[in-house]
């Protein structure tokens, strides 16, 4: 509607009284964000103005702002400044009510209304009757001015000065009544939207930054910088990314760390946990693991002592310059220096992963080649003896009969070689009953003994090389095994890491090693030396057989993982159960077993010890939660090593002591090899060598005052100590 139109419709007042537009009400917005004032309602008929935003303030400090933009007030946003941004306005019908004040404090001429005669903008400006200003509305400053949809024109409202610019305006049909959707305007409005939101998020991380710093993570050092820092809005999570980092909060080295090593090395041991804790990536060559490269270490420091720390190809040194380095604070530069470019090609190379270096040549067994004509001349088939078929066997006057063909001698030199080829064990009589005779006695080669399949270090054929000494075997399993605990183990050797360990380059040193225990003599070991063997030989096999078979949940798969799993050890089948009760209990009855594990006549009651040392239990672990940890043994200290262990085992929770119910509890161990400790005063008396001051000084004060002392047992934890 146009000004002139409505002007002629107003109501005027009495003469000599101020005459007010009725006005339809609309709520003023407040910038401040404190009042929401409303104009009052009034008369439907009202003045409109189309293009400017007309204010008028009274002596009270009231707005009053006409309702007839094309604009909808739909949103004000608040911006970086603080100020306030309307992005859509719509004033409806405004009328100056009749009594009321609206003339503007100011003496400044009100703005001219573009796009209005003279007539019709004298008339929105202020009204004039006979002549007399009797209102004035003036322009909403602070808030923009409305765009004009595109595609229409721009002309200059007649009688309009230079200063005021042209308003583009669009022409409706009289049957329309509404306005087409604008997609460019909807476009706008979105990247206004867009853009508000953008700011206030901006707005909220200078903030974050200027007062919230004490919640980032703090920094070793200023020249460190976290690579990651992750902090929360509301709703919204932002993460930045941080440059020249790595994702430890560690800087990025571009070189390498590489350090020589020994197993069961506390300098060592301190050198690993200290780049460990830092979060530096090492190469670590362990010369125990890889023999061969004990020559290049000597060539590059001049000595065999480890550790020696490389940084790139430079030598750093061992244990006391690192602590000095860090003492002083000089570590962090040193690492910036030497390491801040990429590792030269003359660097210590990281060990290989497939490739192996044996410590020393493998020499063939001087009796290989007659086993060889033997394996393809003789006949070798099934036969039925003692009620029993025995499968790939041959007689012992058939193999004499090619030896002497062969060899062109006689039989007594043909029975002779059988002996010998009997004692390395190439051959075993079927029933072990003899090592060779000549006649109608049955034998068979080892790779065809019915619990070979069973053997989890065989691999298809025998090791038909010169059989190492057992001593040497024992020495290298234990490095390897000790190196493999250093890197996969936790600190207190309570949790492995299996799926780590059946992965590393030694532990596939350590089943290459198991060949050598095919034919291995291990009745030339001294009694400590064959203590430790077979200690550290059950130790490994837990760890081999919880990767190959896993561990067992229930009874019957706990018998078969202790039983079935087996190794070839000097031409005989060891499992488990064999080691522990047949060689190292003395071939004692296991745990609720009616049988014992050798029988009358069974060549591997040599190896069994006379004596049983209940230390033992304590030396082996089973691969559960609640047996002793794992560790491995040396022949010179192993008394003393297996003293260690027992303690700790006791100290840690083997034992449990309630005074008030004069009850002992222990672990279920010694429940199952009762007859190891003896009675259970003198095993209680046993077991008080191994306390701590507080257990002791309890079971003491039991022992002592001669009162009944119950045992009970604690549950058996047996889940996988991973």
């Amino acid at each position: 509607m146009d000004v002139s139109e409505e002007v002629e419709h107003a109501n005027l007042g009495p003469t000599g009284g101020i005459t007010k537009i009725n006005a339809q009400h609309l709520a003023e917005v407040d910038l401040d964000g404190d009042n929401q004032n409303q104009l009052p309602k009034g008369d439907p008929e009202s003045l409109s103005v189309n293009d400017g935003i007309p204010e008028n303030g009274n002596s009270d400090g009231e707005r009053y702002a006409p309702d007839n933009f094309s604009n909808s007030v739909d949103d004000i946003s608040e911006n970086l400044n603080g100020n306030y941004t309307s992005t859509d306005l719509e004033f409806k019908d405004s009328v100056i009510e009749e009594g009321e004040d609206c003339v503007g404090d100011s003496d400044e001429e009100p703005s001219k209304l573009p796009g209005m005669d003279s007539a019709s903008e004298n008339t929105a400006r202020g009204l004039t009757i006979d002549g007399d200003v009797e209102g004035v509305i003036r322009p909403q400053a602070q808030l923009p001015k409305p765009e004009a949809p595109p595609g229409v024109t721009s002309s200059p409202p007649p009688g309009a000065s230079d200063e005021y610019p042209p308003v583009n305006r669009s022409e409706l049909s009289p049957e329309k009544t509404t306005a087409a959707v604008d997609m460019p305007s909807i476009g706008k409005f979105i990247r206004e939207k867009s853009n508000s939101f953008s700011a206030a998020i901006v707005r909220r991380l200078s903030s974050l930054k200027e007062n919230d710093d004490d919640d980032l993570k703090p920094f070793a050092d200023s020249d460190l910088k976290a690579n990651v820092t992750e902090f929360n809005l509301s709703g919204l999570k932002v993460i930045v990314k941080m440059k020249n980092g790595t994702e430890n909060g560690d800087m990025e080295l571009k070189g390498r760390i590489s350090f020589f090593s020994r197993s069961n090395c506390r300098d060592c041991s301190a050198v690993r946990s200290f780049l460990r804790e830092r979060g530096l990536k090492f190469v670590e060559i362990n010369i125990d693991v890889y023999p061969t490269r004990e020559k290049e270490l000597v060539e590059r420091t001049g000595s065999s002592s480890v550790p020696q720390i490389f940084f790139n190809e430079k030598l750093f040194g061992g244990l006391v310059v690192l602590n000095s380095m860090r003492n002083s604070g000089l570590l962090e530069h040193k690492l910036k220096e030497m390491l801040g470019r990429k590792c030269p090609d003359d660097a210590p190379a990281p060990p290989v992963y497939g490739f192996d270096d044996p410590d020393e040549e493998e020499r063939t067994d001087e009796m290989i080649w007659i086993v060889r004509v033997l394996r393809q001349r003789l006949p070798i088939q099934d036969r039925l003896m003692k009620l029993k078929i025995v499968k790939n066997c041959f007689a012992g006057a058939e193999m004499v009969e090619v030896i002497v063909q062969h060899l062109n001698c006689g039989r007594n030199k043909a029975v002779e070689i059988g002996k010998q080829l009997a004692e390395k064990h190439f051959i075993h009589h079927v029933f072990g009953e003899n090592e060779f005779e000549d006649g109608n006695h049955f034998y068979r080669f080892l790779e065809h003994e019915p619990f070979i399949p069973r053997c989890f270090n065989f691999r298809g054929s025998p090791n038909d090389s010169e059989p190492k000494p057992a001593s040497i075997i024992s020495h290298r399993l234990a490095k390897i095994m000790s190196a493999v605990l250093e890197s996969y183990a936790s600190e207190d050797r309570c949790h492995l890491d299996y799926v780590g360990i059946s992965n590393s380059e030694e532990f596939r040193r350590y089943i290459n090693l198991l060949q050598d225990l095919h034919r291995v003599n291990i009745t030339a070991l001294s009694a400590d030396e064959k203590l430790v063997f077979f200690l550290n030989l059950y130790n490994a096999m837990v760890i081999h057989a919880v990767i190959r078979v896993g561990h067992p949940g229930g009874v019957i798969d706990r018998r078969n993982f202790f039983s079935d799993f087996q190794y070839l050890v000097g031409g005989h089948p060891y499992s488990l159960t064999t080691i522990q009760n047949g060689i190292l209990r003395s071939n004692r009855r296991p745990p609720y077993s009616l049988s014992k594990s050798f029988g009358a006549g069974d060549k591997r009651l040599e190896l069994a010890f006379t004596k049983v040392n209940p230390l033992i239990h304590f030396g082996l672990c089973n691969g559960t939660k609640s047996s002793p940890i794992v560790r491995f043994f040396t022949p010179k200290g192993v008394e003393s090593e297996l003293r260690y262990a027992t303690r700790e085992f006791f100290q840690r929770d083997g034992i449990e002591i309630d005074l008030a119910k004069r009850t002992v509890y222990l672990t279920r161990i010694i429940k199952w090899f009762n007859v190891d400790f003896g009675q259970d005063k003198e095993m209680l008396k046993w077991i008080l060598n191994y306390l701590d001051a507080t257990k002791a000084g309890l079971l003491t004060h039991l022992l002592g005052d001669g009162g009944p002392i119950s045992i009970a047992y604690q549950n058996y934890d047996w889940s996988v100590n991973s």
